[in-house]
C-alpha cells in the first residue's frame, strides 16, 4: 500500500509540496497538515517503507524531504510573526520539521553514506537547516513547550548516536550551544527528555574517549572545541553525579550511562569533584563515605563496553543506597 501511495506522488505531486510549503509557510491552517502529511510519510512505522534492494526511492525520498526542510525553514526563519499566537504561527512548524528529520534518519530506508560519497547536500542541507531552526529558539523558550522540546531532544539523541561526527565538525559555539541544551534537558523534570539527553551525551563523550588519541580532523575539531571551553564535560559530570546523588530520579539508570565516560575522560575533576562532597560530609563521617566512593569503581575498568558499563551501574545503584544510609544516620 505505501508504494502505490508513493508511486502516485513521485514524481507527479511532489512539486505541489514543494510550492505549498514555499507560498503557505506563513498561514499555519495551510502549513501544519502539510508537514503532518509529510512526517507520516516518511515515518516508517511497522516497517511498511520497503523499497526493493535496487531502488531508488529511499534516496530519492531523503532528498525531497531535505528539500522541503530546507524551502519552509529557511521561509520560517526570515519570518516575524504577527500575531501572538508564536506556538501556532512558528514552533509548531518547527517540531514538525524536526520530527520529519528525525524519522527520515531512523527510517533505515537510506544509505546516508551515499550522499557524501556522491558530493550530494541533501543530508547535510536537512541537517543544517534544522539545527538552525532549533538554536534559533531561546532556549528556555523551547522548554516551555512540551513537543518542541521532545522533538528537538529525539533529533539530538538521533544525530549523537548515528551522525556523531557531522555535530563534532560543527563549529565551536553551535558545538557549545548543543551541550548546553542537552545540560538543560537533563534538568528538566520529563523523563523522556531527560533519558534523550542522557543518550546523546554519553554518545559524544564516547567518541571523544575513543577518538581524542588518533589523528584526524574530527579529533581535532573536538580538541578545539574542548580547549575553548575547558569546562564542558566537568561542569556536565558535576550536573550528572550530583542529580544522581541528591535527587530521586527515576532516570538513575540512563544518567549512569553517560557519568561513567564522563568518570573516564575527566579523572583529574572527578577526584576533585569526590574530595569537595567528601568535604563538605560531617568529620566524623568522612571516612565511611571516602570508603563508600571507593567502592564505586570496584572492578570497573578504563573501557566502555557493555559489560564494564553494566558492572558500573550496578555499582552506582550500591553507591547511592550506601550514601543515602549514611547521610541518614
Amino acid at each position: 500500500a505505501y508504494n502505490l501511495l508513493f508511486d502516485w506522488i513521485y514524481p507527479n505531486y511532489i512539486a505541489v509540496i514543494h510550492t505549498v510549503a514555499d507560498c503557505y509557510y506563513s498561514f499555519p491552517d495551510v502549513i501544519s497538515p502539510l508537514l503532518k502529511f509529510m512526517s507520516e510519510f516518511v515515518f516508517n512505522k511497522s516497517g511498511r517503507v520497503t523499497f526493493d534492494s535496487s531502488s531508488p526511492n529511499g534516496i530519492l525520498l531523503f532528498r525531497e524531504t531535505s528539500k522541503l526542510l530546507v524551502t519552509y525553514g529557511t521561509r520560517i526563519l526570515s519570518y516575524n510573526p504577527s500575531g501572538r499566537n508564536l506556538y501556532q504561527e512558528r514552533y509548531k512548524g518547527i517540531w514538525l520539521c524536526l520530527q520529519i528529520l528525525t524519522r527520515s534518519l531512523c527510517g533505515t530506508y537510506v544509505n546516508f553514506g551515499v550522499f557524501a560519497l556522491y558530493n550530494d547536500m541533501a543530508l547535510s542541507n536537512a541537517l543544517g537547516i534544522a539545527l538552525k531552526l532549533s538554536l534559533n529558539i531561546p532556549l528556555q523558550e523551547l522548554l516551555s513547550f512540551p513537543k518542541l522540546s521532545k522533538a528537538y531532544f529525539a533529533l539530538l539523541e538521533v544525530l549523537c548516536n548515528s551522525h556523531t561526527s557531522i555535530i563534532v565538525d560543527l563549529e565551536t559555539p553551535v558545538f557549545t550551544q548543543i551541550l548546553l541544551s542537552i545540560q538543560e534537558g537533563l534538568k528538566t523534570t520529563d523523563a523522556n527528555n531527560i533519558s534523550q539527553c542522557c543518550s546523546a551525551l554519553d554518545h559524544l563523550v564516547s567518541f571523544y574517549y575513543l577518538t581524542c588519541r588518533k589523528d584526524s580532523q574530527t579529533s581535532r575539531a573536538y580538541a578545539k572545541h574542548l580547549s575553548e571551553n575547558p569546562e564542558l564535560f566537568p561542569r556536565l559530570l558535576d550536573l550528572v553525579f550530583r542529580i544522581i546523588l541528591y535527587e530521586d530520579t527515576p532516570a538513575q539508570w540512563s544518567l549512569s550511562r553517560p557519568l561513567l565516560s564522563l568518570i573516564l575522560v575527566c579523572q583529574n575533576y572527578y577526584n576533585e569533584f569526590k574530595n569537595q562532597i567528601v568535604g563538605s560530609i560531617p568529620l566524623e563521617k568522612r571516612e565511611r563515605v571516602q570508603a563508600i566512593f571507593g567502592k564505586l569503581m570496584d572492578d570497573v575498568q578504563e573501557s566502555l563496553e557493555l559489560k564494564n558499563r553494566d558492572k558500573f551501574t550496578k555499582n552506582l545503584t550500591l553507591f547511592k543506597n550506601e550514601i543515602k544510609t549514611c547521610i541518614a544516620s
